[in-house]
């Protein structure tokens, strides 16, 4: 388990990474099921602006804007719990227990987000995209988790 001052900051960054990738996921899979690109992201600021929000298809501040941040405030979220758990894995070149650790917090985060919070606080991409779209969105949160440990290990 990872104690180091630098978790927060390794945290961030992985989270941002994961947002990135969360949110072109999420993205990809509108376009293709034809409800729109940002469709599914307009859909995540259901928590601040209710089920309007998930009808929204167009680029706006108000519903685009605030499901791009509460998308990467999961996202810092998720990564936080996984530099903790497994981050070390990751920056050591453990290729398979960096991505077996990306595996088992992308469970969680599904876990979490669809079967124990009330339904106002889901992510709010199943209101816009298939179940196939949905584990794409979570297979992006899986293999994203591990590349800020992993390319500092490159680097070295």
């Amino acid at each position: 388990m990872r104690t180091n001052s630098n978790g927060s900051f390794d945290a961030l960054i992985s989270g941002t990474i994961v947002g990135i990738a969360t949110t072109l996921a999420a993205a990809a899979c509108g376009k293709a099921e034809r409800s729109g690109a940002v469709a599914p992201l307009n859909a995540v600021s259901h928590v601040t602006w209710g089920d309007q929000a998930a009808r929204q298809n167009d680029v706006s501040l108000k519903y685009t804007g605030t499901g791009f941040v509460l998308n990467h405030a999961a996202a810092v979220l998720w990564a936080s719990l996984y530099e903790r758990w497994f981050g070390r894995a990751a920056e050591s070149g453990d290729v398979a227990r960096a991505l077996t650790g990306g595996a088992i917090v992308a469970g969680l985060a599904y876990l979490t987000d669809y079967h124990l919070v009330p339904e106002r606080l889901t992510p709010g991409y199943e209101k816009r995209l298939s179940g196939k779209s949905l584990a794409t969105v979570f297979g992006a949160l899986a293999l994203s988790l591990p590349l800020r440990g992993l390319v500092q290990h490159l680097r070295r």
